[in-house]
């Protein structure tokens, strides 16, 4: 088996990638932030580096829009490209396979469960991705690239009305972010989800105080 952290393979995999920055939510940066993240995940919870960071390199080698009736098989897509580039590097065939299942399974919309630790690692890598201070971000950055207001003008926090992540950016917190830290698969991922979700909750209680009150 390679070594997971040399930096040549690292390199082949990077240059795999076709990330031209389309999305911001999901571009090099993105993936490099859940490498690092699976790799502190994966060596806390005693996985395989070279499966986990293998497949955090590759969990989004197929980039499919948010808003794309195809968003559900994203992750499947992307497992098909991680097993046919893998091949060609003469990778074993039962360490593609556990690669493409930690691929398949880190989708939320996929709802797919993972039944590998390294699996459970690159899930947790993903989604922590999506809160905290990363996660705000990119939730508005989403919001803002698919032509959403940043919130409802009457009824920002959803008080009378039911979250609606389709029309508004900040409801996709309610929707999905704030729901998050119960997914956590890893002792080591339910610690950060706890600590990122925490700034979320911070963060709306500061917009709740800025906003005029009605």
């Amino acid at each position: 088996m390679w070594n997971p952290e040399d930096l040549g393979w690292q390199n082949r995999l990077e240059a795999f990638l076709d990330h031209e920055a389309t999305d911001g939510a999901h571009d090099l940066g993105h993936v490099r932030r859940v490498v690092a993240t699976a790799r502190h995940l994966a060596l806390a919870e005693a996985a395989d580096l070279a499966i986990v960071l293998t497949a955090a390199w590759l969990h989004d080698c197929v980039a499919v829009p948010k808003d794309s009736p195809l968003r559900s098989q994203a992750s499947r897509l992307a497992a098909k490209k991680a097993r046919e580039f893998l091949k060609s590097q003469d990778c074993p065939e039962a360490t593609i396979e556990a690669i493409a299942h930690c691929i398949e399974a880190h989708s939320f919309s996929a709802g797919i469960e993972p039944r590998t630790p390294e699996a459970c690692v690159v899930q947790d890598a993903d989604r922590l991705e999506a809160l905290g201070a990363i996660g705000l971000c990119r939730c508005i950055a989403t919001g803002e690239r698919m032509g959403r207001p940043l919130f409802h003008p009457d009824d920002p926090f959803w008080e009378d009305r039911e979250p609606n992540d389709t029309r508004w950016s900040l409801d996709h917190l309610p929707v999905k972010l704030l729901r998050l830290e119960a997914t956590m698969r890893t002792r080591a991922g339910r610690s950060e989800a706890a600590r990122r979700t925490a700034f979320l909750q911070t963060f709306l209680e500061e917009l709740r105080r800025e906003l005029p009150s009605r």
